[in-house]
C-alpha cells in the first residue's frame, strides 16, 4: 500500500523478493503536473510494470475493497507513504501491517518526517520499519537504520538516499518476523516530535530570520514545493543558495555582487542565490536569471514575503 514515488524502490525491491505479491493498493488517479492531465499515481505505474494487480479504493472503509482483500487472504500487510489504515484493514492479515516510515521514530511522527529534519537542523535521520496500530506512526519498533544528513541535501537528494534505505529495511523486516529473529519495542512517547503536513505559508522566506535557518528552509522545500519569496511583485522560487556572514546587513536588502551574482541580506549575513524559478517558468541558474533581469532595478525584497 503506497502511492509517492519514495514507495517505488520497496515495490521494486518486493517484486524480486522470495514473497508473493497478491496486489498493490494505492490512491485513485488524479490530475497531475501543469498540464493537470489525469495520471496513475508512481506505484500504480510500476505495479503496471510488474503484471501486478492494483486496487485503487476511495475509501478504505468500502465493504467490496474488504471483502476484495479478505478473499487475498494476505498474510500481512506493507504500508509505505499511504493513507491513515482503518482499523477494519490494519488488524485484517495475521500478521498485521508494518509501516515503513522515514525518520527515526518516535522523533517526525507524521507526512513530512524528511522536510521536518531538514527544516529543523538535523544531522542525521533514517527509517523505521514499526507495526501499525490505532495511533499514527506510534507502533512497536521492528527495525531502525540510521543516515547522516549532509549539509548539502535537500529533501529531494535526502529523499533519493532513504528510499534505497526504506528498501532494504523492509525486506530484513520481513525475514525477521518471518523466522521469529525481531522483537517489537515499545516507542519512548517522551521522545516524540511532530513532523506535520508542509502548509503554503511554511514556505514563505523571512529574510529577518538567521541565515542557516534560512538556508534549511530553502533544503527543507526543494525540489517541491520550493521556498519562496517576493521580487518586485513576481513570486520567486529559491532552490539553491549559499549564505555568507556579513559584518553589516539590512534584512531584505538587494545587493549586486557581480556580472552574474547577487545578495539578499539576512539578519546575520547575506544569502547568495544559486538556482532560482521565476513563476510560470523553468528552474534556472543565478547566472541565466541575472541575463534576462537588471538586478539594481530592485532595492530589497519583502523581508516576510
Amino acid at each position: 500500500m503506497g502511492t509517492p514515488a519514495f514507495a517505488v524502490p520497496s515495490l521494486e525491491a518486493l517484486a524480486r523478493s522470495k514473497h508473493s505479491l497478491l496486489a498493490v493498493v494505492t490512491a485513485p488517479d488524479k490530475p497531475r503536473g501543469r498540464g493537470q492531465k489525469v495520471l496513475p499515481s508512481p506505484i500504480k505505474k510500476c505495479a503496471l510494470d510488474l503484471s501486478l494487480p492494483v486496487l485503487q479504493p476511495t475509501t478504505l472503509k468500502d465493504p467490496a475493497f474488504l471483502d476484495h482483500l479478505r478473499t487475498l487472504a494476505p498474510d500481512i500487510f506493507v504500508v509505505i507513504a499511504f493513507r491513515i489504515l482503518p482499523p477494519e484493514v490494519y488488524t485484517l492479515p495475521p500478521l498485521g501491517a508494518v509501516n515503513v516510515h522515514a525518520s527515526l521514530l518516535p522523533k517526525y511522527r507524521g507526512a513530512a518526517p524528511i522536510q521536518r529534519a531538514i527544516l529543523h537542523g538535523e544531522t542525521e535521520t533514517g527509517i523505521t520499519t514499526f507495526q501499525i496500530t490505532g495511533k499514527v506512526d506510534t507502533g512497536k519498533i521492528l527495525i531502525q537504520k540510521r543516515i547522516s544528513i549532509d549539509p548539502e541535501d535537500t529533501a529531494g537528494t535526502l529523499s533519493e538516499r532513504l528510499e534505497k534505505v526504506a528498501a532494504e529495511c523492509l525486506l530484513e523486516t520481513l525475514e525477521g518476523l518471518e523466522d521469529g529473529t525481531l522483537t517489537p519495542l515499545e516507542q519512548d512517547n517522551t521522545l516524540a516530535t511532530p513532523a506535520p503536513k508542509i502548509h503554503p505559508e511554511e514556505t514563505l522566506l523571512d529574510f529577518s530570520q538567521p541565515g542557516k535557518e534560512i538556508i534549511n528552509t530553502i533544503r527543507a522545500f526543494s525540489p517541491q514545493p520550493g521556498a519562496r519569496f517576493f521580487l518586485g511583485g513576481t513570486l520567486m522560487k529559491l532552490l539553491k543558495a549559499q549564505f555568507e556572514p556579513y559584518p553589516e546587513t539590512i534584512p531584505g536588502t538587494i545587493e549586486k555582487i557581480s556580472k552574474h551574482a547577487f545578495a539578499i541580506h539576512c539578519k546575520d549575513g547575506r544569502i547568495l542565490p544559486e538556482e532560482i524559478q521565476p513563476e510560470g517558468k523553468r528552474k534556472m541558474s543565478v547566472t541565466d536569471f541575472m541575463n534576462g533581469v537588471d538586478i539594481t532595478r530592485y532595492l530589497s525584497v519583502d523581508i516576510h514575503a
